[in-house]
């Protein structure tokens, strides 16, 4: 996994994860990145600096790699748990959760891919949609 600062167009910096740097040229040319204060899609790496620490932002105050590990370890396993009971569909998430919203298909926990464009149109719509905490691959590829 790689961290990377990202900045938005409206100058807010955030952290990201990703596998590669291949990875968030995709998602990003996917449209499948946006800025989590703001929500705006236009994202790009930010210049990063060497951390300096300051009163109150030693290294001794962050956690440990290992807590961090153990930390994400939990995260993967319990989101692993959910996926068990929930279908994969792909990039046919935005129609299939709209189509249960308004009662054109029975209601089943779903998962898959959107856009940010998609996902905010779900939730102005008022469809009931939440973001995975980890990035998921298709089943068919190792994650």
């Amino acid at each position: 996994m790689i961290v990377f600062d990202l900045r938005c167009a409206n100058g807010h910096v955030f952290e990201a994860w990703f596998g590669s740097s291949d990875a968030f040229a995709e998602q990003r040319s996917a449209g499948q990145l946006a800025c989590p204060m703001c929500g705006a899609a236009d994202v790009d790496k930010a210049l990063m600096a060497p951390g300096i620490p300051a009163k109150g932002n030693r290294r001794a105050d962050l956690p440990s790699p290992q807590a961090v590990k153990a930390a994400l370890a939990t995260l993967a396993s319990e989101q692993a748990k959910m996926l068990a009971k929930s279908n994969w569909v792909g990039g046919a998430f935005a129609t299939r959760a709209r189509a249960m919203h308004h009662g054109e298909e029975p209601d089943a926990p779903i998962h898959g891919q959107a856009t940010v464009a998609e996902a905010k149109a779900l939730v102005e719509e008022g469809v009931p949609i939440a973001p995975l905490p980890l990035p998921v691959v298709p089943p068919e590829t190792a994650n």
